[in-house]
């Protein structure tokens, strides 16, 4: 029996070491499970609980002027959310949020029920908030509120230099200008940010796991203070001439580096666009605008001449006294001219003077040079949507007449500076470029050194005594052309009375430092209309002003009084078909006496462009007394030639090298 027992009791101790052996084993297979065959899936759902895994703001890369001053930056500002699964009476949080940060309350109620309806765990309530909302928001003292730091771009200037700046959408990613065509270089990279919290949710420790990477700066060869005249003046020139858009070019002819790039409309990058907001107001119009730029053009069709067919500036051509005939298209100029030499023709904006210069130059040769020129090219500035403009691969019998008056091709603002460069540079392309320090392709010659000095010297002429006397410059010689080409309606196939009226010049002659182009798009008939009459004086400002503020020394002496024309000159088109009667009656003057004089005396002699020997000579040979200033060739005078001297009167005469 004892055997028995004994017997049965170590079966028993059988069975329970088989059972704990058993069950060690179970306990062993899960801790193999737990701690290694799945020990990474565990511990990242422990760290999970115990920390938060958070993106660490960096800024977007700054936009500066030339001097440093800032157009864009990004600044950190608080962003608010809410834990809905947290919220215990979703009625009351909403009603103190809404008010304190200008929220819908009905709205954001409904937002937090089917957020918690849903199990979400994390809702945006407002983003970007303002200092004041934050501190308002952190009185409330709510578990279930939690703050997050995010990037805002800012403006500091507003609407200036808005389409070369561009700007950012919600995301803080460039949508136009530098802000799109930089954005790989301006877009930071963020940082990650783990923070080790307790049951509470309260946070015990960060750790930085990724540092963040800040955007490059950027720095634009734009000064702020030329760019703002120019914005103002274009302005200004748009509301006064009726046009519907504008845009203005400043660039340094050596380097092409932009100085100031305006349009107009603008906006402003701060705010997002209006629904009734014109698109216009978006579009960078000196870059992706192309019209067709009219009587300015005859520099370059005079250039391409004087340099592949050694034309002269003396040589004379007719001009038919206003009227031509080619292949059976009647062509006029504004005024009838007889007999003029090249400088004139020019300086008198004559249509058919150009004409007949292309004529002797011949289609290929001309077509050379505009491509030299690089029109029908982009530029290849560092701006989004740039436009080549449009050189027509087939020319009809017309098309040469048509080209060398500025019809038939278009051209942007742009275009335009980097040709008149060629001529202010000494004969050279460059590529015009809107940030500093970018490198490109080396100038290449287009025009002999003699030519453009020549071309300098004509484009003078314009402003001395031609059609551009509005841009005539205080201590500063200034050359230039004006244009007035008439719009075209493909629709209706006629051109119309609104214009598109530019001024093209840069200063001093002798060294230039500035070149400006002017454009007017749409603007209307008579003296309203005329690129000598509107475009010209806001060359006039702007490069006075960008003179000054580059600090380029004067060239001649502060002229004593203004040299405006008593009456404004007309500068007509191609196509516009104005007769001179009308041109005149336009501008209030009786048909035949357009140089009525105002007084009876003695009409003062055209003394520029000679010495102080030979006009001293005419003065005495006409009893005139003259007030010599300076030295070298005669620049301006005043009263201005055929204007009448009063009795006791001197003549100033202004002289420069």
């Amino acid at each position: 029996m004892d055997r028995r027992a004994e017997t049965q009791a170590s079966q028993r101790v059988r069975v329970f070491a088989r059972i704990c052996v058993l069950w060690g084993m179970v306990i062993l297979g899960r801790l193999v499970y737990l701690q290694i065959l799945h020990h990474q899936e565990y511990r990242s759902a422990a760290e999970d609980q115990q920390s938060r895994k958070q993106a660490e703001v960096a800024l977007r890369g700054a936009i500066r002027d030339r001097n440093g001053a800032v157009l864009a930056m990004s600044i950190r500002v608080d962003s608010v959310a809410v834990n809905p699964l947290r919220i215990p009476d979703t009625g009351i949080a909403a009603g103190s949020l809404a008010r304190v940060l200008q929220l819908d309350e009905q709205e954001l109620k409904n937002r937090f029920d089917a957020a918690k309806q849903a199990g979400r765990g994390f809702l945006w309530v407002k983003r970007r908030i303002s200092p004041q909302e934050a501190a308002s928001v952190r009185n409330l003292q709510w578990d279930f509120v939690e703050f997050r730091t995010e990037s805002q771009r800012i403006y500091p200037r507003g609407s200036l230099a808005a389409h070369v700046v561009g700007s950012v959408d919600f995301q803080e990613k460039g949508n136009n200008g530098i802000e799109q065509s930089l954005d790989a270089q301006l877009r930071p990279t963020p940082g990650l940010v783990v923070a080790t919290a307790d049951a509470r949710n309260r946070v015990l420790e960060t750790t930085v796991a990724r540092p963040a990477q800040p955007g490059a700066d950027i720095t634009l060869t734009l000064d702020e203070r030329i760019q703002h005249v120019a914005e103002r003046e274009l302005a200004g020139a748009v509301q006064r001439s009726g046009a519907h858009t504008g845009s203005v070019v400043v660039m340094d002819p050596r380097t092409g580096e932009i100085l100031a790039m305006a349009n107009y409309p603008t906006y402003d990058p701060n705010r997002p666009p209006a629904p009734d907001e014109a698109l216009s107001a978006w579009h960078n119009l000196a870059v992706s605008h192309p019209c067709e730029p009219g009587s300015v053009f005859k520099v370059f069709t005079l250039a391409a001449a004087v340099e592949s067919i050694h034309l002269s500036p003396e040589k004379i051509y007719f001009c038919g006294m206003g009227r031509m005939v080619l292949a059976k298209r009647i062509i006029r100029d504004a005024k009838p001219n007889g007999y003029l030499s090249v400088a004139d023709i020019l300086a008198k904006s004559s249509n058919i003077g150009a004409i007949k210069i292309a004529l002797d130059m011949g289609e290929a040769r001309f077509r050379d040079y505009i491509q030299r020129f690089g029109f029908g090219q982009k530029t290849g500035i560092e701006l989004p949507g740039e436009s080549p403009g449009r050189v027509r691969k087939r020319w009809q019998a017309t098309s040469i007449a048509s080209v060398a008056m500025g019809h038939e091709i278009t051209t942007t603002t742009l275009q335009l500076a980097r040709a008149c460069a060629v001529v202010a540079n000494g004969g050279f392309l460059v590529r015009p470029h809107v940030v500093r320090g970018v490198g490109g392709e080396p100038p290449r010659a287009v025009l002999q050194p003699e030519t453009a000095m020549i071309m300098r010297r004509m484009m003078e002429g314009v402003v001395l005594h031609g059609t551009g006397r509005r841009a005539q410059l205080a201590g500063y010689t200034s050359a230039g052309k004006t244009g007035s080409a008439q719009i075209y309606d493909f629709a209706a196939g006629v051109y119309t009375h609104r214009y598109n009226a530019s001024f093209m010049g840069f200063a001093p002659v002798t060294n230039p430092a500035v070149v400006a182009v002017v454009t007017l798009n749409g603007t209307t008939g008579g003296e309203r209309g005329f690129g000598g009459v509107q475009a010209a004086p806001v060359f006039r400002a702007v490069v006075q002003e960008a003179l000054r503020l580059l600090g380029v020394t004067k060239d001649v002496p502060d002229p004593p009084a203004p040299l405006l024309p008593r009456v404004p000159e007309i500068d007509a088109e191609p196509g516009a078909e104005l007769d001179y009667d009308l041109a005149i009656a336009d501008l209030g003057v009786p048909p035949g006496e357009e140089d009525a004089p105002a007084q009876e005396g003695p009409k003062a002699p055209d003394f520029r462009g000679k010495t102080l020997r030979a006009v001293l000579e005419e003065a005495a040979a006409l009893g005139l007394p003259i007030e010599p200033v300076g030295h070298g060739l005669a620049r301006r005078q005043y009263p201005l030639p055929g204007t009448p001297v009063r009795p006791g009167e001197r003549v100033r005469v202004v002289f420069a090298r």
